[in-house]
């Protein structure tokens, strides 16, 4: 199976997950998206994909969240700012052939693997 993980390895959720899919036998594309962030339009397919809101894949406890003033931004406007600072994007995201999913909490990378 075909499987890519947006991780930060300094995220324990992040880290979990991808050990998760390890166990299940499956050896993942890793992308260190802080690194090497996904395009908007990327970052688009995959929140559509994932079945979510835009406000549902940003990182509202980092410190930048409030330095920007996003509480009130638009879906376009949290895409912009996800795009100019990948540190805003929740994580892991993690998509596969049979599905893209935020994989919080942890468990919920089952569905696709």
């Amino acid at each position: 199976m075909a499987a890519t993980i947006y991780h930060n390895p300094k995220c324990s959720t992040s880290r979990k997950t991808l050990q998760r899919m390890r166990d299940a036998g499956i050896e993942p594309t890793i992308v260190k998206y802080l690194q090497t962030p996904p395009s908007r339009s990327e970052l688009e397919k995959m929140i559509s994909d994932a079945g979510i809101e835009v406000r549902q894949a940003v990182r509202t406890r980092e410190a930048l969240y409030k330095d920007l003033d996003l509480a009130d931004a638009s879906d376009d406007q949290l895409l912009d700012a996800m795009t100019a600072n990948p540190i805003l994007i929740e994580r892991p995201f993690v998509v596969t052939d049979k599905g893209t999913r935020l994989t919080r909490p942890v468990e919920s990378v089952d569905e696709i693997l």
